[in-house]
């Protein structure tokens, strides 16, 4: 796999080309004795990977210390760190060469000491591919796609490319060929999709739902199935709801892309407007009833001043006038509050100012037989 870098000169080994010659004194005398020379080479390496690193990290953090984000630090640090790792590698092979095993015991040493490396570059270059996603989201005027929602997709497939470069790099290492591993890995896909066709559904539609946005974090939701709750993780395969009765529901994003969802939280704003019916007596003053409505609902703190409340006169009810108060909240999980204050005012207001609210009464007559 790796050629040898040095020449044998009786039982001496020559200094390498890339050695500056100023060196080549103190090489030739320390390879007489190959493990001390080796010991000496693997030193040497690991203080140049420490010096390195530690230049790196200083007159990096420079730069990135007139950022406020800590994820540009994050990506220097691992960009150090894998400087480090090459160094140190390149003196470990450079050691084992020195050491004089046999060719055999010599590549099998360098393939085990390559495909450490690269398992560690892998991953070194997951957590790199993080740190990058996050930092170019802070970006949106230039990076609008990648943001809270669509960063697991992104996420997973730089994860998937990392792997699959990972595993041909180990392939190549080990003079493996990978067209057989791939044929084999089609016939393979082939008979895992059938036998988990729901996962790969549910991971489709786990795409389609990060892509499209019809919810994200946050959102209040309502399943056609009746359940109503906040969206607390939108995942590759399922999505999770927190209902008002602290019950986590995950249903998988299968349904949820096949399924009709009311977005509570979504349109222009994350407002939610709330509808409460009111009922008055026959013979009420109307527009008393109208203004102490609105009057009301503007009062009220948690209503919101914009829109402004409003009171809609809907029809002429069996044994009522019908109206309707429409006034919105800042968010939808405060519409059982304040839905809850809004009637108990109403309904102290209405009688306070001698607003009759009429139910519904049946008069029942009796019919007596008369007697055969």
């Amino acid at each position: 796999m790796t050629a040898s870098v040095f020449s044998l000169s009786g039982s001496a080994i020559e200094p390498p080309v890339w050695l500056p010659m100023a060196l080549h004194s103190g090489w030739e005398l320390l390879a007489v004795y190959p493990l001390a020379l080796a010991a000496v080479i693997i030193l040497v390496g690991l203080t140049i990977a420490v010096i390195g690193r530690a230049s790196v990290l200083h007159w990096g953090g420079k730069l990135t210390s007139r950022t406020s984000s800590e994820l540009d630090e994050q990506l220097l640090r691992i960009a150090a760190n894998v400087a480090a790792l090459l160094l140190t590698y390149a003196s470990l092979a450079v050691a084992v060469q020195v050491i004089g095993f046999s060719e055999r015991v010599e590549q099998i040493i360098l393939r085990i000491l390559m495909s450490l490396l690269i398992l560690r570059l892998m991953t070194s270059g997951m957590r790199a591919c993080r740190v990058a996603l996050g930092l170019l989201g802070t970006l949106r005027d230039r990076f609008k796609i990648i943001e809270e929602r669509t960063m697991p997709l992104f996420d997973l497939i730089g994860t998937i490319g990392i792997v699959g470069l990972a595993a041909y790099a180990l392939l190549m290492v080990w003079n493996i060929n990978p067209t057989a591993w791939l044929a084999s890995a089609g016939v393979v896909g082939i008979a895992v999709g059938f036998a988990a066709r729901d996962t790969l559904a549910n991971l489709f539609a786990g795409f389609f739902i990060i892509a499209d946005a019809p919810y994200k974090l946050g959102d209040y939701i309502v399943l056609e199935t009746g359940e109503r709750g906040e969206i607390t993780k939108v995942g590759i395969r399922s999505t999770r709801m927190l209902t008002r009765d602290d019950v986590e529901i995950t249903v998988p994003n299968s349904a949820m892309a096949n399924a009709m969802v009311y977005n509570e939280s979504g349109g222009k704003w994350t407002k939610f407007r709330i509808r409460l019916k009111v009922g008055v007596a026959y013979g009420s003053d109307v527009d008393q009833v109208v203004e102490l409505l609105e009057q009301i609902a503007t009062d009220h703190e948690r209503v919101c001043a914009t829109p402004t409340p409003r009171v809609r006169m809907r029809g002429f009810g069996d044994s009522s006038l019908d109206f309707e108060l429409l006034c919105w909240v800042n968010q939808p999980s405060e519409r059982g509050l304040v839905s809850h204050e809004l009637y108990m005012k109403i309904y102290k207001s209405l009688g306070a100012a001698g607003v009759e609210i009429p139910f519904p009464q049946r008069d029942v007559w009796m019919r007596q037989t008369p007697p055969d």
